[in-house]
């Protein structure tokens, strides 16, 4: 096992020095190797699509498909160049569309919690906003079961913004402690819980989805303010958030407002481009009693 995690690092190494022309060279055979040769989970991507899109012909699922195997090849491939990206290139690459609300928020002295899915490369996103805005950026995540890529994913996403993850089971405690400084908080709102998480269900992607209320629970808590990141490719390595606000006032809005509005933005931003979203995810492994 010691030798397998050595020859990782050393892929890691080889891919954080090559340009980004050869990392997608590579990721269009490793997108082919997944798909026609390995098939890795295709049929829970078939699933999941053709119970999502009901209304479209099996020659379109197929070309979605071949679209997401190489957006994820490419998404792979990204993260391990972070090692070796510069702050520049790394901003470059994520460009944020309606920023200003950021900088009226700080202005405000309002902190904020941001909600999104496994849309685009959610891991460049958080190191780009870390870089760029005046609030202090943690994401919350939970922890991998092995742990030397745990620790490996820890020291990417810490790269460039040091102390920046709070643990899913420390989330409120972190949260307090923090409570005297402008933070920006990233939730990652499209997770599945487990079965004895689940206490919401809704119609999400033509199914029923449960989902975590965490970001409504958290965002009424502390009274911040809600926005949601809409991730689009714009080409290959490079991405376009939409900063779409949600409400400035959580506490006045009614059970389940919050959670329905990004859950709408959310499923809006899939229909749009659905090959950008993290079909391979057994999201709707569990159904309603």
């Amino acid at each position: 096992m010691f030798l397998f995690y050595y020859f990782f690092l050393a892929i890691v190494w080889l891919i954080s020095i090559l340009p980004f022309r050869i990392i997608y060279i590579i990721s269009d055979f490793f997108s082919f190797i997944i798909n026609y040769i390995l098939g890795y989970r295709k049929n829970v991507i078939f699933t999941n699509l053709k119970n999502a899109f009901p209304e479209k012909e099996e020659k379109e699922i197929k070309k979605i498909v071949k679209k997401y195997y190489r957006n994820l090849s490419d998404i792979f491939l990204e993260v391990l160049k972070i090692k070796g990206m510069s702050r520049d290139e790394l901003a470059k690459r994520v460009t944020f569309k309606n920023y200003e609300i950021f900088n009226e928020l700080y202005k405000s002295r309002k902190s904020v919690l941001i909600a999104m899915g496994h849309c685009g490369n959610w891991e460049y996103i958080s190191m780009a906003l870390a870089m760029k805005s005046k609030h202090k950026v943690y994401a919350v995540v939970k922890p991998l079961s092995d742990k030397f890529f745990d620790r490996f994913m820890i020291n990417t996403r810490s790269k460039f913004n040091k102390d920046c993850l709070i643990l899913f089971n420390e989330t409120t405690r972190t949260l307090i402690k923090n409570r005297s400084k402008l933070t920006a908080n990233i939730l990652i709102s499209d997770q599945t819980p487990t079965k004895t998480e689940i206490n919401y269900w809704t119609n999400f992607l033509n199914q029923d989805t449960p989902f975590f209320l965490g970001v409504e629970k958290i965002a009424k808590s502390f009274d911040f303010t809600v926005v949601f990141f809409n991730i689009q490719r714009i080409k290959r390595g490079f991405y376009e958030v939409e900063i779409i606000k949600i409400t400035d006032t959580p506490k006045q809005t009614s059970e389940f407002e919050i959670t329905e509005n990004h859950i709408h933005l959310l499923e809006k931003a899939i229909n749009e481009h659905p090959d950008n979203w993290l079909w391979s995810h057994r999201r709707w492994k569990h159904k309603r009693d």
